[in-house]
Formats: structure tokens, C-alpha cells, sequence
């Protein structure tokens, strides 16, 4: 994957004005600890992880009412470490340090609409929120949820809600009822926070009849707030126990916000596995590590200062809405967008991002692939001097979208593909401002994530050799444990069964020469044919380099005592895949990987099915397309997309 140079490496100046070498200074000045480089960085901070996670909380400027008895508890035990036993901190007071007038949030609809909001004006609004619900009874530990867009009132909410000590969990609003409910329904909230509607490629979306039904089926809940998003005055008559936006905050403080000051894993987010196959599992995340954890990705590989602008474009039902909003704890302006960023054109987000400035671009894989495919150059339409970093997560980055960007997006920028996921609240691998950028390559594993490609035996992988991604050592937002598996059993079961002792995340990956990563896909849907492993992701790399081809789904069939690879393919409207367009997807596949790469079926189909965060599901079609039954479609954006693969001829012979 690897090529004679890397296709961006930041100047000296812009080496030496990094965080992360202020950082390696400031170990040196006020702990002795020097380093040569980025790289003995991420060495020491995973041999000496007690040190590293401590230097963190003291450079990061960790607000606490008391300091911890040890740093690290039990070690040498996954799961089973504890982190900063003793200390009492509040999450929201950290993000809420900063209350001077200058921008918190900056939001943009769809519709064009625009508003900010000031450090000092969003803590009045979280003190008059957090006073609402303390006067309805919530305190710590009870759950409060949204069912909201990306407004600036869901950030609030949140804020209040941790401030409080009161557990927080969303869903973005395109969910429907049985997807709610597969994950409300779990955790009894108390208070539920919802818009009247949204916005979406033009569209007008009314909520109200999908809120009724959750409180319907949610009788815990017992009061729900509704901001005014999609209309003005919305009529609230047909909720029970419903009260708008303004009310609720009329006539409460916003001059001073009671701090609860609670251990540092005390619960904070409860987010969900994505349910395809079976009920979501709600992971719970701490309050500590979920600040620690981000502190560190976003000052050290993310280069963020205050005052610089961080877009992401994510929903509410993605933890990249959460990793967004810890960015106030680094005095960052959070640049909010709701809608289709492709509405009304592809220059969407590109508008958002000339116009107000914005240093830190986030978004999916998807979408920039997506941008090629339409021909889209935001490098000759837009000023982006702004701009330092651009961030890519959701799925693995194909080495021609990193041409892409340098070609037509920005030449001189940091970009940074990551991957992590929900279940740590932030990443294993992701960016490094002080590096190179190299074609296909994921710059650099995490600080304080001990990360390794294991063989099926247990062992690590030399460069270039793929295998499971692995953390061999604790990390402070791992989760706090699962919601009512009191026993830790199904925790245990979903990371640790594996590798004893040792977190197995669930992707296939490798390190490369350069010390970078690459995903290959998720390890359960790895295809094995003739007993080689291969991860769909190769393949997707080489498919979507072609005009015709749209998107891909792979995925493996048992055929004749065997598994062959199976490539469905949606292409251009219009388009129909013949058999020139077959072999030409082969040859690119041959070519650009190995024989065993080649699919032994090209099928066309109008759809791929995405869960309601976008991914693709491969074990979905899978599972259909050998007569099993797919457990929880509700998880899915598209459920009906699953029906195009069932009893398919072309599967036949």
C-alpha cells in the first residue's frame, strides 16, 4: 500500500507549532521524560500508560474537586482496571470552563437557517436547563434522552443532563418508533428532549406522530420537552406531559450551574451496538475516561486549539456527535449542520465551511468517496485557507479518496482517517498533525492504546502481516460495563472471550512500515474462500475506483464445501451491469489485489442496506441470502433494500 513518498508532510514551523510538540515539551520541563519524537511519544505512553494517562489529566487541565488516591487500580486486569480511584469530577463543568462571548456553537440548517451562540450564553442556557430538571426530580444516575437534530438545544441538554450526574443517551430523529424503543425501551428514561420535526433534502419531516408513539410505549418517561425546530408555534396537544422548549427554561437561573461532583467512571453517555443482529447493546460510558479519551484525540492527534472551528458531520445517534461536543473542553467553537449535505447541491458543506471559517473538517468515508463520484473540486470553488484538518471515519478510506483530497479538495492539509468506534468512545488509530500523510494509511495508532494485529493464535503481527485489531493494555474509556448485565457476562463476551486479558475490537488490520494502519474491514465479515483470508475492504478499494459502480457490498457465500465472495453492485442510473462491465470490475480486482480477491458472482441491485448510521451490513445480506433469519431489522435505515437479495438466481449455480 505503501508508495515512494507520502503525499503531505507538514513544514517545520507547522511541526513545531503542534500541540503534541508543545506537549512533548512541556513531559520534558515538568516530568523529565524526554522524547524524540511522535513516535517515542506513543511508545512511552503505551509501556508507561499510568504515567501517560496522568500527564494527560494534569496537561489537559482536568477541573475536580478532588484529586485521585491512585491513577491506576488493578492494572494488569482487562476488564478490571480502574482509573483515578478517589477523584470526584463533573464532565459538563469541564466542557463548560470557557464563558466568555466568543462563539461556542455555530449552527447551520439545510435550510440556510443560522445561529450562534456564545461560551457565556450557552452556559446560561444549560443552568436554566439543569434547573428544569432538577425541579422535575432528575438526578444522578436517572436517565434523560433525545430524540433530536444537531440543534445547539441538544448539546444543551446534554450538558444539563451531566451536570447533574443524570445519564444521557440520543437517537437522531430519522429513526422510527421500534428503533427508538429497541434502545429507550432499555433504559427507562425519566426525560425525553425532542423536536416538532426536521429538516432533509428539501423536505419538511413532522416528528410529532413518531414522539407520540414513544410515549406511548415509554411510560417512565415523564416529561418531554419539545424545541420548535420545523415550525415556530408547533401544536403539542396530541403529547402527553409535553411542554415546549421556551417554557421549560422560562423563569429559571442562568447564573449558576451546581456541579455534582461524582467518581471518575460514574455513567455518563449509554450509546448502542447497531443491532442487526439482535437488540442494540447499551454500552456504558464514564464520565472521566470519555474526557480524557477525547482531551487527547483532539489536542494531541487532532491539533485543536481554542478558538479553532471543529465541524463533524454527524446525527445524534453516532458517537462522532459526542466526540464533537467534548471539543468545548478544549475551548473550541463547535460547528453544528442538520440536513443532507447534499441539498441543495454538493457544495453544501463546502459553503458551510468557506463561509464560517472552519479549521477542523469531519466527516464519512462515504461522502468523500461519494464527492469524487460526482465530479465535485470544492479546491476551485472555495476558499479553504482555513482549513488544517480534515478528519474521515465510518468506514476504512480508499487510497484514491486520499488523491482525491490532496487533488481536489486541499493540498496542504492534515488529513486524518480513523477508526475507533461506540464501544470506547473514540478511536484505536487516527491522526498525527507532526507526520506524513500516506496514501491509504491511517497516520498512527492512538496515544495510550497499546494496539497490535494478532494471528488466530494470540501472537502479534510483524509490519505488513494482517490480523485482529487488539489492545493489549487498559485505557480509561473503556466501558463502564453493559446496561443490566449486572454479572459483566456479556461485556466479558463481546471483547474479551477471544484473547484473554486482551480487548479484541472486531476489525482485520495491519501495521505498516511506516508505523500507520490499515483497516481491512470487520474481522466477522472477513471472507475465507479456499481458506485465505480477505478482508472486503480490498476489495471495496478496487470497485469503487470505477465511474459505473455507485456502491458495494461483499460478502461470502457457502458453496460447494467452501465459501465464494459475492459482490453486489449498485450502479449509475441508467446502467446495466453487462458482461464488459463484469470483467472489467474483475480485472480491476485482479490487478489491484490477488485472483482469490475476484468475486466468483457480480450481482446488480438497486439497493445496498445501511443500518441508520450509514454502515453497510454485510452479515445482514448474508444472513439472507442463506435463508437465516436477520434478527432486528429495525436497526436498519432500509430494511425493505434486504428483500432485493433473497432467492436470487444468479446465486443458484
Amino acid at each position: 500500500m505503501s508508495s515512494d513518498a507520502p503525499l503531505w508532510t507538514p513544514s517545520p514551523e507547522r511541526v513545531a507549532a503542534t500541540n503534541v510538540t508543545a506537549f512533548r515539551g512541556w513531559l520534558e520541563a515538568e516530568r523529565g521524560v524526554v522524547l524524540a519524537d511522535v513516535a517515542a511519544l506513543w511508545r512511552w505512553s503505551v509501556d508507561d500508560i499510568e504515567s501517560f494517562w496522568a500527564a494527560i489529566w494534569d496537561y489537559g487541565g482536568v477541573i475536580a474537586s478532588r484529586g485521585c488516591d491512585d491513577v491506576l487500580v488493578d492494572g494488569d486486569k482487562m476488564p478490571g482496571a480502574r482509573w483515578f480511584t478517589g477523584a470526584r469530577l463533573n464532565y459538563a463543568e469541564n466542557l463548560l470552563r470557557r464563558r466568555d462571548d466568543a462563539p461556542a456553537m455555530i449552527f447551520r440548517g439545510e435550510n440556510g437557517a443560522r445561529r450562534e451562540l456564545s461560551h457565556a450564553a450557552l452556559y446560561g442556557q444549560v443552568a436554566q436547563t439543569a434547573a428544569a430538571l432538577g425541579a422535575d426530580g432528575v438526578a444522578a444516575g436517572d436517565r434523560v434522552v433525545g430524540f433530536m437534530p444537531n440543534a445547539p438545544e441538544t448539546a444543551i441538554a446534554m450538558l444539563a443532563t451531566a451536570s447533574l450526574g443524570a445519564i444521557w443517551s440520543s437517537c437522531s430523529p430519522d429513526f422510527g418508533i421500534r428503533g427508538v424503543m429497541d434502545r429507550f425501551g432499555q433504559i427507562t428514561p425519566k426525560v425525553l428532549f425532542c423536536a416538532d420535526g426536521y429538516f432533509y433534502n428539501g423536505k419538511t419531516i413532522d416528528s410529532r406522530e413518531r414522539i407520540a408513539g414513544i410515549l406511548a410505549d415509554a411510560p417512565s418517561i415523564a416529561r418531554a420537552v419539545v424545541v420548535p425546530f420545523a415550525s415556530e408555534d408547533p401544536d403539542l396537544s396530541g403529547l402527553r406531559d409535553a411542554v415546549g422548549w421556551d417554557d421549560y427554561l422560562a423563569g429559571r437561573p442562568d447564573d449558576a450551574i451546581d456541579f455534582a461532583q461524582l467518581p471518575f467512571d460514574h455513567p455518563l453517555f449509554i450509546m448502542y451496538s447497531s443491532g442487526t443482529t439482535g437488540m442494540p447493546k447499551c454500552i456504558v460510558h464514564g464520565a472521566g475516561g470519555t474526557l480524557l479519551k477525547h482531551l487527547v484525540e483532539h489536542r494531541l492527534h487532532s491539533d485543536l486549539k481554542p478558538d479553532d472551528r471543529l465541524f463533524y458531520f454527524s446525527t445524534c445517534g453516532w458517537m462522532m456527535w459526542n466526540w464533537l461536543i467534548s471539543a468545548l473542553a478544549s475551548g473550541a467553537t463547535l460547528m453544528l449542520f442538520d440536513g443532507n449535505p447534499f441539498h441543495p447541491s454538493a457544495a453544501a458543506l463546502w459553503d458551510f465551511a468557506a463561509a464560517e471559517r472552519i479549521t477542523h473538517f469531519g466527516t464519512s468515508a462515504k461522502y468523500i468517496a461519494a464527492l469524487e463520484k460526482a465530479g465535485v473540486a470544492p479546491r476551485e470553488s472555495h476558499d479553504l485557507s482555513a482549513m488544517r484538518m480534515l478528519l474521515s471515519t465510518g468506514s476504512p478510506l480508499a487510497p484514491e479518496s486520499f488523491e482525491y483530497v490532496y487533488r481536489d479538495i486541499k493540498a496542504d492539509v492534515c488529513l486524518s482517517s480513523i477508526t475507533g468506534g461506540t464501544d470506547i468512545m473514540g478511536c484505536f488509530a487516527l491522526g498525527n498533525p507532526a507526520g506524513p500523510v500516506w496514501r491509504g494509511e491511517l497516520q498512527m495508532r492512538g496515544f495510550g492504546m497499546a494496539v497490535e494485529a494478532f494471528d488466530d493464535a494470540g501472537r502479534p503481527l510483524p509490519a505488513g502481516d494482517k490480523g485482529e485489531l487488539v489492545c493489549t493494555r487498559p485505557f480509561p474509556s473503556m466501558p463502564v460495563g453493559f446496561w443490566h448485565d449486572d454479572d459483566g457476562a456479556k461485556y466479558r463476551a463481546a471483547y474479551f472471550e477471544t484473547f484473554p486479558n486482551v480487548w479484541r475490537h472486531g476489525d482485520y488490520i495491519e501495521i505498516t512500515e511506516h508505523d500507520g494502519v490499515i483497516v481491512h474491514g470487520r474481522s466477522d465479515a472477513v471472507l475465507n474462500p479456499g481458506g485465505v483470508r480477505i478482508g472486503t475492504a480490498e476489495i471495496y478499494r478496487q470497485v469503487e475506483k470505477i465511474d459505473a459502480v455507485v456502491e458495494a457490498l461483499c460478502c461470502g457465500q457457502d458453496w460447494q464445501g467452501d465459501v465464494r465472495v459475492i459482490l453486489f453492485v449498485r450502479l449509475r442510473d441508467g446502467l446495466v451491469l453487462d458482461d464488459a462491465l463484469t470483467e472489467r470490475i474483475k480485472r480491476e480486482i485482479r490487478a489491484n489485489a490477488t485472483p482469490r480477491h475476484v468475486p466468483a458472482k457480480i450481482v446488480q441491485v438497486a439497493d445496498i442496506p445501511r443500518t441508520i448510521s450509514g454502515k453497510i451490513v454485510e452479515l445482514a445480506v448474508r444472513d439472507v441470502i442463506h435463508n437465516r433469519p436477520v434478527k432486528n431489522t429495525d436497526a436498519l435505515a432500509n430494511p425493505e433494500a434486504l428483500e432485493l437479495y433473497r432467492d436470487l438466481e444468479a446465486l443458484r449455480s
